[in-house]
C-alpha cells in the first residue's frame, strides 16, 4: 500500500484508468467489434473467453487504478494486457504479414512507421502502468489512505516496517 508522495502520480492514474476502463466495457457491450469478434479475427486463442476475459480485466483494473486501490496489483494485468495488445496485433503490421498465431489486418500502410503509429497508446498505457506498478497510486489514492489508516493504529510500526 506504500506510495510514492507526489500529487502528479494521480494524473497517471486517471490517464491510465480513463483508457482501460471504458476499453473493457465495449470490449463487453460490443463483443463482435472489440470483445470476441475481434479476438477471433486477430488469432488470439479462445476468443469467447479470452474476449469478455480481458474486458473484465480492463475495466475492473481500470477502476482500481482510477481509485488508487490496490493500483500496483490491479498495474500487473495492465502491463501484461499491453505486452499481449503489442505482441498480437502491432507486430504482424510492422512486419506486414502475420505472425505466430496472429494475422496481421487491412491497412493502407505498414512496416516501422505504421507500427509506431498504432502502437502510440499501448506504449503510452504501458509506460503508464509500469509507473504505476513501481510508483504506487502517490497521494490522492485509496492505498495511501489505506497505508496511513493502517499506520496510525497502535502497534503498527512494528507491523509496517
Amino acid at each position: 500500500m506504500r506510495t510514492d508522495d507526489s500529487p502528479w502520480t494521480m494524473l497517471v492514474r486517471v490517464a491510465v484508468g480513463l483508457v482501460f476502463l471504458p476499453e473493457g466495457i465495449q470490449k463487453l457491450v460490443f463483443p463482435e467489434i472489440l470483445g470476441a469478434g475481434r479476438f477471433t479475427s486477430i488469432g488470439i486463442p479462445f476468443p469467447q473467453f479470452t474476449g469478455p476475459f480481458v474486458g473484465w480485466v480492463e475495466l475492473i483494473c481500470g477502476a482500481l487504478v482510477l481509485l488508487g486501490l490496490l493500483t500496483r496489483v490491479a498495474a500487473v494485468p495492465l502491463i501484461i494486457t499491453m505486452i499481449v495488445a503489442i505482441g498480437s496485433t502491432k507486430i504482424p503490421i510492422w512486419l506486414a504479414e502475420d505472425w505466430w498465431l496472429f494475422n496481421v489486418r487491412e491497412l493502407s500502410r505498414y512496416g516501422f512507421w505504421s507500427f509506431m503509429h498504432e502502437t502510440r497508446t499501448d506504449w503510452a498505457m504501458l509506460m503508464g502502468s509500469l509507473y504505476l506498478l513501481g510508483a504506487g497510486a502517490g497521494r490522492w489514492s485509496l492505498d495511501r489512505a489505506l497505508a496511513h489508516t493502517a499506520a496510525s493504529r497502535p502497534g503498527a510500526a512494528d507491523s509496517i516496517g
